[in-house]
C-alpha cells in the first residue's frame, strides 16, 4: 500500500536519478546552473536517504541491506558537497558520482523485484503509473530549466573576456 512516505521517497529518488544523469552527463560542470541544481540534488538525496529509515516493507519492523545503502549515501553526498566548497574536484566527482551509482542500484533492486511496489503499481495501475512517470519527468526538465534561467552565467573562476568560451566540462 502506498503511503505518503513511500510516495514522496518514490518520486524524490525518480527526480533524484534523472538530476543526477543530467549533473554527470549533460551539464556543464562548474556553472552556477550546475551548483544550483546540485543543491537541490544533494537535498534529493538526503531526504531519500533519511526517509528510508521509516520504510521497513522488506524486513518489517527491522532494517536492511538497502539500509545500509542509506547510510553509504548520508556519508558519501555530504562528503561530496564538502569536496566542491574546498574546490576538491575529484573527490567531489568521485562522491557524487557513487552516490548517483548507489541510486541505480537502488532503482534497480525496486523495479527488478515484482512484488514490490513500484512494479505493482505499473501492472495494476498503468495510466496512474504513466501519470507519475510522465510528472516525474516534468519535475526534472523543469528543475534544470528552472536552474538555467536562476543562475544563468560562466562558470567559477572563468574570465569573461577570454577569447575562447570555456566548455564547462571537468574531465
Amino acid at each position: 500500500m502506498w503511503t505518503p512516505l513511500l510516495a514522496s521517497h518514490a518520486a524524490a529518488a525518480l527526480v533524484a536519478l534523472g538530476l543526477g544523469a543530467w549533473q554527470l552527463f549533460g551539464s556543464a560542470k562548474g556553472t552556477p546552473a550546475h551548483r544550483l541544481i546540485g543543491r537541490v540534488w544533494v537535498g534529493l538525496m538526503l531526504f531519500v536517504a533519511i526517509s528510508s529509515f521509516w520504510i521497513t516493507e522488506i524486513r518489517p519492523g527491522s532494517f536492511s541491506a538497502l539500509h545500509v545503502l542509506s547510510i553509504v549515501t548520508i556519508v558519501t553526498v555530504t562528503l561530496g558537497l564538502v569536496a566542491a566548497v574546498r574546490g576538491q574536484v575529484l573527490a567531489h566527482r568521485g562522491n557524487m558520482t557513487g552516490s548517483w551509482l548507489g541510486l541505480m542500484g537502488a532503482f534497480v533492486f525496486a523495479v527488478a523485484i515484482p512484488s514490490r511496489h513500484v512494479p505493482q503499481f505499473v501492472l495494476t495501475e498503468p495510466l496512474g503509473a504513466a501519470t507519475a512517470a510522465a510528472a516525474i519527468v516534468l519535475t526534472t526538465v523543469a528543475v534544470v530549466i528552472a536552474g538555467h534561467l536562476l543562475a544563468p552565467g560562466l562558470p567559477r573562476g572563468a574570465d569573461p573576456d577570454a577569447a575562447e568560451a570555456p566548455t564547462g566540462r571537468a574531465g
